[in-house]
């Protein structure tokens, strides 16, 4: 991971569809994580907790006040960090990031990192825009910064985030401790490592505009362009290559309008020709999320995971928000506690082997559909119809055609993984 010819990175990619570009009256929401391509994410089930006013909470880097009530969340993220790439809670509320460079310098003081921001919104948001305004509380008294990746070169960027819940989504910009956020209620909508809000703003930071003028960035006069006055005036490259990404994903969201499904989206997160679902020298799709956020509250949502990287060669698992949720320590990575590279300072001297055992299976299957076309592609259909087979069964649900017992459904991500990885052996 140290080269140093490595090529700029491509970073990540989220959507949401919402009625009536949706093919049912559901939510559709999905992220793909592209991060350095040995980097390890693991998927992680926290229950709803309750803590003594007061408490701390240790992110990644810093402490921060602990909320006296967490939501139970299902995360997916880089194994060596607190926080999240993307995630949903138990209320349906789905949130992914993205890194972004502006006109704001970002600085290498160690604050909160977009991902614990994530988590943060998952864990205290019952809502969108109630995380949203969780997010948006803490960024302003804490602040964003420190490495975003495991290397002792840091890595630093601030962030955009689409929320979305069962009736709306939010688009959240930053610039340090300043944002603007935008309200969707209906269609499509993409972010991909850019300011993309305009004049539609639907909330903002109380001293944002005053900031900008006193940078000299806007003179006051006129409609008020986020994206115009924040972006910077020469673009690197990785957000100029994000410019390409934005719009196919945009246009692959309208080639579908009306009948976007979890497959759709599936389908739009393993598309390479884009550049949406990232196989780089230095970075890849290292994880990859879809969900279905159902507008009737009797229906439950459904959250699809990999837990491994390229969606295009992975299988989608389902999961369901139920009580007693039996944990999938085969996604989960090693814990290291104190000897961790990531705690000692100076941070990442050392490597540690993250690798959960999903993640060791699935590679063992990726060299061996690059070394045999034939296994190859045995091993591709195999794992489209484990997908399918768990597409179909939650369609059943959703479509109250079935009823899972709720042992059953607290045994289902265990027993898709358990499944795939017998698959690979």
């Amino acid at each position: 991971m140290a080269g140093q010819n490595r090529p700029a990175p491509s970073s990540c990619d989220c959507f949401v569809a919402l009625p009536p570009a949706t093919a049912s009256r559901a939510v559709i929401f999905g992220k793909n994580s592209d991060r350095p391509r040995d980097e390890v994410q693991e998927v992680v089930y926290l229950p709803a907790a309750t803590y003594a006013r007061g408490a701390k909470l240790k992110c990644t880097y810093i402490e921060v006040e602990q909320a006296e009530r967490t939501h139970a969340v299902i995360l997916s993220r880089p194994a060596w960090l607190w926080g999240a790439e993307m995630g949903a809670n138990e209320h349906g509320v789905c949130i992914g990031n993205e890194g972004v460079w502006t006109k704001e310098p970002v600085g290498e003081e160690e604050a909160l990192l977009g991902m614990d921001l994530v988590r943060l919104g998952l864990e205290r948001g019952r809502s969108a825009h109630e995380a949203l305004q969780a997010i948006t509380a803490l960024l302003e008294h804490y602040g964003q910064g420190g490495s975003c990746k495991e290397e002792p070169t840091p890595f630093i960027y601030h962030n955009t985030f689409l929320l979305a819940d069962r009736t709306e989504a939010w688009v959240l910009e930053t610039a340090g401790r300043y944002w603007a956020a935008q309200r969707i209620r209906e269609g499509t909508r993409n972010i991909s490592n850019q300011l993309s809000i305009g004049t539609d703003i639907t909330a903002e930071h109380m001293g944002l505009r005053r900031h900008a003028q006193s940078q000299g960035w806007w003179s006051g006069d006129g409609e008020f362009n986020f994206t115009k006055v924040f972006s910077l005036t020469h673009q690197p490259v990785r957000m100029e290559a994000a410019k390409a990404r934005y719009c196919a994903g945009k246009e692959l969201l309208q080639q579908h309008a009306g009948r976007i499904s979890a497959e759709t989206i599936m389908d739009i997160l393993r598309d390479k020709a884009s550049g949406i679902c990232v196989d780089s020298e230095g970075f890849r799709t290292t994880g990859s999320m879809v969900s279905i956020l159902p507008q009737d509250p009797a229906l439950p949502c459904v959250h699809f995971f990999t837990a491994t990287p390229d969606p295009s060669r992975s299988v989608f698992k389902p999961f369901i928000f139920v009580a007693n949720v039996t944990p999938v320590l085969k996604v989960m990575s090693p814990s290291f506690g104190d000897k961790d590279p990531v705690q000692k300072v100076p941070r990442f001297q050392s490597r540690v082997d993250r690798r959960h055992e999903l993640y060791q299976a699935h590679q063992a299957a990726l060299d061996l559909m690059e070394t045999s076309q034939e296994q190859g592609q045995k091993l591709q259909q195999t794992m489209q119809d484990l997908e399918r087979q768990g597409l179909e069964a939650m369609k059943e649900v959703l479509a109250g055609g079935i009823t899972l017992d709720p042992e059953e459904l607290a045994d289902l991500l265990f027993d898709c993984v358990d499944t795939e990885i017998k698959f690979y052996k």
